[in-house]
């Protein structure tokens, strides 16, 4: 932003100053989708929007442990700045923290004025850019699964799970599986910070919860997304507890689900996915858009499912989709496609887990339907009954080193997403895989040091 565009921040500032704001809290995602942000002065916002504020490129790079990973551009480079500037039209009033409001920041590299490559969120803007080339506006809605727990001082993890004793208490709402009224108070106040909550439930396990969003346009859908995992972590906090997206965080306990329900529009905003008389009550670029997902659905899983603890979610008796499959309205199948048609027609991906970068996974899914409908090619028959049997689809990845492999063979998918990102986002994560293939696990030290 350069300063002749001052008045417009200036009214940003007015307008700010008179809901109370006095701090602007500016975030970004780095590469798994983890909120880095620094807190602005409102008297300071000018600046921060004509200079950027400094970060250094490498956090991008940083596991969750502190450690810088290898990737190029961050220690080779000398470990130099990224400018990050506020979006002032992306800011949401905090609730629960007063006179501060949360506004996303856009990374560039100062030296030349582009985007960082490793940017989540430019990543999202550049696929959505090939999409409205080809005449696809995807709209998409995030369901997102997480675990609620509260602190157990003497465990070896320090946590145990919310609401413990209400196993068996599925789909529900209300103090049977909720005593605390967690969800009922996390609704409320992400209804107030304005990020499109609509719905919410106990889920299937003890201390689970789902909460869904509203659907729109894919950027806009991936900042909500993004904000609403920053946001329940951040309301678990006050109160002394942990939520966590990770996708299997128990062994006697399933997973965390990020659906992804999508839906294409035209230069007009009509749904281009329903037809009712294409087969299935699909259009031809629905059912494409389907094929181009089961074509690259190895490759999507490393960015859908994007930890080693991912793969631990999938296997029979999971209710996670593990196989390349899709079917009307079957649950069973990684593709659902809900009964709506017409305006309401779409797609539910279900591939996703709750750990997924929100933009790294609406980019993904969006290429993919982006070379579906390039190829046209028509997706085989729809599953049938029940799912979850090898002898009918194909597998997907079983591991994220397999995961990572498809994902650095599929060239479509890569021209998509670009060469660039794809390097970093694979250096970062073979860089996990290595660490986590030296510690050594209480499971090994359980099975083997008596015996061995």
């Amino acid at each position: 932003m350069s300063a002749q565009d001052t008045p417009e921040v200036r009214r940003h500032m007015d307008r700010l100053a008179a809901d109370g704001i006095d701090v602007v809290r500016v975030t970004y995602p780095d590469l798994i989708g983890t909120d880095r942000a620094r807190d602005v002065l409102l008297d300071h916002l000018p600046s921060a929007c004509e200079h950027g504020l400094a970060f250094c490129r490498a956090v991008y790079h940083t596991s969750p442990q502190g450690d810088v990973v290898p990737v190029p551009g961050g220690l080779d480079a000398g470990l130099p700045d990224i400018a990050v500037r506020p979006d002032l039209d992306a800011v949401h009033v905090l609730p629960w923290e007063p006179g501060v409001a949360w506004c996303l920041g856009d990374t560039t590299d100062p030296a030349t004025g582009a985007p960082s490559p490793e940017s989540p969120r430019d990543l999202l803007r550049a696929v959505l850019a090939r999409c409205a080339e080809a005449g696809l506006r995807p709209v998409v809605g995030p369901e997102l699964e997480y675990f609620l727990l509260d602190g157990a001082p003497g465990t070896p993890s320090g946590w145990r799970r919310y609401a413990q004793a209400t196993t068996g208490v599925i789909y529900t709402a209300g103090l049977r599986a909720d005593a605390d009224n967690h969800l009922l108070r996390t609704l409320r106040q992400l209804r107030d910070l304005g990020i499109g909550v609509v719905t919410g439930n106990h889920e299937f396990d003890a201390g689970q919860f789902e909460i869904n969003l509203t659907h729109s346009e894919a950027m806009d859908a991936a900042d909500r997304a993004f904000l609403f995992k920053s946001a329940v972590k951040e309301l678990a906090r006050k109160e002394g507890k942990l939520a966590t997206f990770m996708a299997k965080p128990f062994n006697d306990a399933g997973g965390s689900g990020f659906h992804l329900h999508f839906s294409g529009e035209d230069a007009q905003g009509r749904n281009v996915f329903g037809d009712p008389s294409g087969a299935f009550g699909l259009s031809d670029t629905g059912r494409h858009a389907i094929a181009g997902i089961l074509a690259h659905a190895p490759a999507l899983a490393a960015l859908l499912n994007p930890t080693v603890n991912s793969y631990k979610r999938f296997g029979p008796g999971t209710l996670a989709p593990w196989l390349i499959d899709w079917g009307l309205d079957n649950r069973s199948a990684m593709v659902r496609i809900p009964p709506e048609r017409g305006s309401g027609a779409r797609l539910e991906v279900r591939l996703g887990d709750a750990s997924a970068n929100p933009y790294l996974a609406i980019a993904a899914l969006s290429a993919a339907v982006l070379l579906g409908v390039r190829e046209g090619q028509e997706p085989p028959a729809p599953l049938e009954g029940y799912g979850y049997d090898p002898r009918k689809s194909q597998m997907l990845p079983m591991s994220l080193p397999a995961a990572l492999d498809a994902l650095a063979a599929d060239e479509a998918l890569i021209e998509i997403l670009g060469k660039d990102f794809t390097d970093s986002f694979l250096a970062y994560k073979r860089d996990e895989l290595d660490r986590f293939n030296r510690h050594v696990t209480d499971w090994e030290f359980t099975e083997y040091s008596y015996h061995l």
